[in-house]
């Protein structure tokens, strides 16, 4: 059983970067598909998935269609009971559905202001009262999860679930804009970049270059170090 995923331009597009991690990490066979995020083909590309109009976006072995990114995360784990996409703990796993679905509707200015990207780290980037307002709720929302799970480090519901696939662009933005986080967060969103499935993904990230730059800043920049 083989899913079609497809997916943006792995250097930018924080929610391929969720759907590809919800099959890599759990071991789902899938074909990526690369849709025109930035080169103007994107409605062409995903017309034969209509209505989708978004990336992600997933195809079934048996041709269903599925949109946004929640929706796809319950699919698959409804279709793989047993690969652990959610936390076996019902009070872990109530908590991890939350902890996803605040991280689809908010944070909004974390996003607005601190585009992901995986290529550097910006200098003095000084983040705005909204986007302190989202750190703080998001870290938060860690700590309650690290509450229900009783594991004050690594993943946050002790084994790796979707909770982690959907907070590791937020930890990039963390990292990638070095926003002011307790060391706790931090070392989480260092855990989360260091992931190998992720490296993997940054690594092929930086073979493709645009001109102009995407979301450039007019900002000093050091190396993507962890």
């Amino acid at each position: 059983m083989t899913y079609e995923l497809y997916i943006g331009d792995r250097m930018y597009s924080s929610w391929s970067l969720r759907g590809w991690l919800m099959l890599e990490k759990f071991s789902l066979p899938h074909i990526d598909h690369f849709v025109g995020l930035y080169s103007g083909t994107m409605a062409q590309d995903l017309a034969p998935l209509a209505p989708a109009r978004l990336v992600p976006t997933l195809k079934l072995p048996d041709g269903t269609v599925v949109g946004e990114s929640l929706a796809m995360a319950e699919t698959l784990a409804e279709q793989n009971p047993d690969a652990g996409l959610w936390p076996a703990d019902p009070a872990c796993r109530a908590t991890a559905r939350w902890l996803c679905a605040e991280m689809v509707g908010g944070f909004g200015a974390l996003r607005s202001d601190c585009s992901m990207q995986l290529s550097h780290i910006w200098k003095g980037f000084q983040p705005s009262e909204a986007v302190l307002t989202d750190l703080a709720r998001i870290e938060t929302l860690f700590a309650h999860a690290r509450t229900v799970s009783g594991h004050a480090t690594g993943p946050l519901f002790g084994a790796y679930s979707l909770a982690d696939v959907f907070y590791t662009p937020v930890a990039a933005r963390i990292i990638g804009y070095d926003l002011p986080v307790s060391p706790e967060t931090r070392a989480y969103c260092v855990a989360l970049m260091s992931d190998p499935a992720v490296l993997a993904w940054q690594e092929a990230a930086r073979e493709v270059s645009y001109d102009p730059e995407p979301y450039a800043l007019d900002l000093e920049r050091r190396p993507w170090e962890l």
